[in-house]
């Protein structure tokens, strides 16, 4: 079995007409889910509501700034408005931003606790954010505030963050650089939003591995990175807990991306990930070619149950 965790209310961060981050990405996502030949092995969990986790904020504020968290509050109480030209803020955006980040905790409770892997099926994402501004359709860093929440818990100690989300996570790079003990790996298209994540960059303990990749390129480019790259990079840091950001973005149908994979490639990164350690949070990143989204969502958790 794995669980699933997701809410409707993650449908009411309301990005407006044509946006790409749409609450269909996640209906879209659902509905392939619930069809799957393996479906009777999913189980289904709502977040845990946010009034009902007392400490939510004081984990949000170990990553972004209170000025930038009342912003984004304000924003939404008013009315709604733009972070960035590319950043909508509802009148919901706020309320279900919390909840997604309770999701990426309530994602660390049950990989501990059940010894196997969950998918985070939520929205806002959140591998832009930066602790003082959120960007490129994201709120707050779920995956910076999960890592920092895991290593809180009895017998975590080193955490790693793969993001295969075609776009840097530059957010997520930024918070946890300078911690000795989470380690990050970013694949991405460069040069491409946002415009960082070159190789060079390696992190204050040299705990980040970035991996640009070109436009184009596809399974038969990743393979060998993947074989001769992350997988020693990640094993050799010894992590507890594994967190994917997992973003569907690099796929060949793909919109804002061009990177050419296909959607059982992801089935493949997951098992590349499974070699590592059974104790894998999966959360969604970006993605927005809905058939090829759910078809890869489908791939990565197939892969979980083999």
């Amino acid at each position: 079995m794995l669980k699933i965790i997701y809410s409707d209310e993650f449908l009411e961060h309301d990005t407006g007409s044509y946006h790409p981050e749409k609450p269909e990405r996640l209906t879209a996502i659902v509905n392939a889910l619930k069809s799957a030949k393996f479906s009777h092995q999913l189980t289904w969990q709502l977040p845990t509501p946010v009034h009902d986790n007392p400490s939510l904020m004081n984990w949000i504020e170990k990553v972004h700034t209170k000025t930038y968290i009342d912003k984004v509050k304000t924003i939404a109480k008013n009315g709604g408005g733009y972070l960035d030209a590319d950043t909508p803020i509802s009148p919901r955006s706020y309320d279900v931003a919390l909840l997604a980040v309770n999701a990426w905790l309530d994602g660390v409770d049950t990989v501990i606790k059940e010894n196997k892997s969950a998918f985070v099926l939520a929205r806002p994402p959140g591998h832009h954010a930066v602790s003082n501004t959120g960007m490129g359709f994201c709120l707050f860093s779920n995956a910076a505030i999960a890592a920092f929440y895991a290593l809180e818990q009895s017998n975590i100690h080193r955490v790693a963050i793969i993001d295969w989300d075609v776009h840097h996570g530059n957010g997520t790079q930024f918070i946890v650089e300078s911690h000795p003990h989470i380690a990050y790996c970013s694949l991405h298209e460069y040069p491409a939003y946002p415009g960082t994540g070159k190789s060079a960059e390696k992190g204050d303990h040299d705990n980040v591995l970035n991996i640009p990749v070109y436009r184009g390129c596809d399974i038969t480019i990743y393979r060998p990175l993947w074989e001769k790259k992350i997988i020693p990079f990640i094993s050799n840091f010894q992590p507890d807990l594994l967190i994917i950001s997992a973003g569907y973005d690099a796929l060949a149908d793909d919109p804002l991306a061009g990177v050419e994979l296909q959607p059982e490639d992801f089935g493949l990164f997951t098992e590349y990930c499974l070699q590592i350690t059974p104790n894998i949070i999966f959360g969604l990143e970006g993605g927005y070619d809905l058939s090829g989204l759910a078809k890869s969502v489908v791939a990565t958790i197939q892969s979980c149950l083999k």
